[in-house]
Order: structure tokens, then sequence, then C-alpha cells
């Protein structure tokens, strides 16, 4: 493991786990992966209890960390892994919330609305983050909102500077490469996952119940 993506979702972790691959620090874990590795999910419950003795059991093979859930545990990765470098996307607050609830909290309405319960992983990663996380208040903007910040104020306290990059995926490619040590590609860096996109991965999978 050499990076590991302390910023909540939807702040362009889709977008940094293409750039961190391309910079040839992949495979890069993001929470698709455990949609699409269902197995993963009771591990991650596990260290959530604090029962999880191995990372290398769960992130194995990864070079990377971006978005939930691994960005909950920024902290027990950086003690486990304490030679990789920490990445903090950061994004406006209140944009930050508006994509929160154009995204996740418009398709888990959806879900509702429809009674289709969540396939079993996505429940595991909502408790994660919707219990987790946000205590249950994700839906309560100010809250959310609070949540976010003080995570962000957190992280950047904590984390040595020379081990730090706040980022926003705006900055495009140089202070990556220049905080990674890695060349800079002679190509645009990846906008992945705008709300269109996350509703055809994640609403579907929730409107099918399926993973």
């Amino acid at each position: 493991m050499k990076v590991i993506g302390a910023g909540f979702g939807r702040t362009g972790t889709m977008s940094m786990k293409v750039a961190l691959e391309r910079l040839g620090f992949g495979p890069c874990y993001h929470m698709i992966e455990v949609i699409d590795n269902p197995e993963h999910a009771p591990k991650w419950l596990a260290a959530a209890r604090g029962e999880l003795a191995d990372w290398d059991d769960l992130l194995g093979g990864y070079g990377a960390t971006v978005d939930w859930p691994g960005c909950s545990f920024w902290v027990e990765l950086m003690e486990a892994y304490p030679e990789a470098k920490v990445v903090l996307n950061v994004r406006d607050p209140e944009r930050w919330y508006q994509s929160v609830d154009n995204t996740f909290l418009h398709n888990l309405r959806q879900a509702r609305a429809a009674g289709l319960p969540p396939p079993e992983e996505m429940r595991h990663l909502f408790e994660l983050i919707i219990d987790g996380t946000f205590h249950g208040r994700i839906e309560d903007r100010e809250y959310a909102i609070g949540v976010f910040r003080r995570h962000n104020e957190r992280v950047r306290q904590a984390v040595p500077p020379e081990r730090l990059l706040v980022y926003e995926v705006g900055q495009g490619w140089d202070p990556l490469c220049e905080f990674l040590g890695a060349a800079r590609p002679d190509e645009p860096f990846p906008h992945l996952n705008d709300t269109a996109s996350f509703h055809r991965i994640f609403g579907d999978r929730l409107r099918e119940g399926r993973a």
C-alpha cells in the first residue's frame, strides 16, 4: 500500500482512482470493489469492530485506496502502512453535500420508495457509511456537512505535512505527480463518476437488488 485516500466519497474519488492507477499506484481500492467482491464486506465490518488482525488480508495486492470504506480507516491504514502517503480529496462542503444528495441519497430514496432492500454487500456499505460515519444522520444536511468538515480538519491536523497532500481534482496532474514523485502523463487528467454515471453504477444495482 503506497497511497491512502482519506477523502470522503463524492470528492472526485473515482477520478483519483483512475489517476493513481495511471501513475502506477494501482490497483486502487474504491467503494465499487466491495460491490464487485461481496466477500470483502464482512472484513470491513470486522475492521469497524476492531477485529481485522491483518490489513493485507483485505488489501493485499492493492497499491492505493480511495473513497469509502477505506477513508473511514485512514488512521489504521497509516499505522499498518507507515511508508504510505496520504491524499485528502476535498471539495466545497455545500457542493459536496449536494452531490451526495443527488447521487447516494437519491438512489437510496428511490429504492426505499420501491420497497427494494439493498443487496447484502450494499447493506454493509450503508451500515459503514450511514451509521458509522454519519451516525444515522446523513440526511440531516447540516449535521453531515459538519461531519465532513471535522473529518477533513482532523486529517489535516494529524498527518505529518510531508506525508499529506490536500487535493482537489480540478488541480490536475501537477500537484499529485509532484507529491508522489511520479512522471506527469501526457494526457488529460481523468474526470469520471459524475451524477449520471453514479446512477448507472449504483442505482441500477440497488433497483435490481444485485451486485
